[in-house]
């Protein structure tokens, strides 16, 4: 049973930044149909500011062009039109929308925005708690994932192999492990 949920546990009002240092954002994606390809974007920031009655609202921002697959041959492929078209679109965005339980799992809902085209998506949330930190202030973790298919954004290119299937598979899995520090 899906149930609406307005507040996370134990999560201070205020505003809580993503650290960067301490957060990974992440992907992967079906290559030759029988093996993955895993990068990450180097360059992003968000916030997420919890209101006085708990409720939530995340906002982020990726850096496409900084995406890092190990191989700068592929990346530079990559910030192409082909697939991120990193000259004409620099910026993925997030915003949530609202945030739920499914019995035990919680999801954050909003709106991915990725070469122009806006998508809503529901990222499934582990909230890991929150620790005093080292001196600069709170800090929660939280760990979240979705699956989108890049052709709803507008990512179309195809390479078909000659016994069927092609390059690069459709769905993608996009992974954050994310350390927010209370501002």
């Amino acid at each position: 049973m899906t149930t609406a949920v307005t507040t996370l546990p134990r999560l201070n009002t205020g505003t809580w930044t993503i650290d960067p240092v301490h957060s990974t954002v992440s992907f992967s994606v079906r290559h030759l149909m029988v093996s993955k390809v895993r990068g990450e974007f180097t360059e992003f920031s968000g916030q997420l500011d919890v209101a006085e009655d708990g409720t939530p609202a995340v906002t982020a921002h990726i850096a496409v062009a900084s995406v890092t697959t190990k191989n700068k041959q592929r990346d530079e492929h990559l910030a192409t039109a082909d697939f991120f078209d990193s000259a004409n679109n620099p910026t993925a965005t997030f915003a949530s929308t609202g945030l739920r339980a499914d019995g035990d799992d919680l999801y954050l809902d909003g709106n991915f925005t990725l070469r122009g085209v806006t998508k809503p998506v529901s990222l499934a949330v582990e909230f890991n708690g929150v620790n005093p930190g080292m001196g600069q202030g709170e800090v929660a973790g939280f760990e979240a994932s979705t699956t989108i298919n890049r052709k709803d954004f507008n990512v179309n290119f195809d390479a078909p192999l000659e016994n069927g299937g092609a390059v690069v598979g459709d769905k993608v899995t996009i992974t954050l492990d994310i350390e927010a520090v209370k501002q």
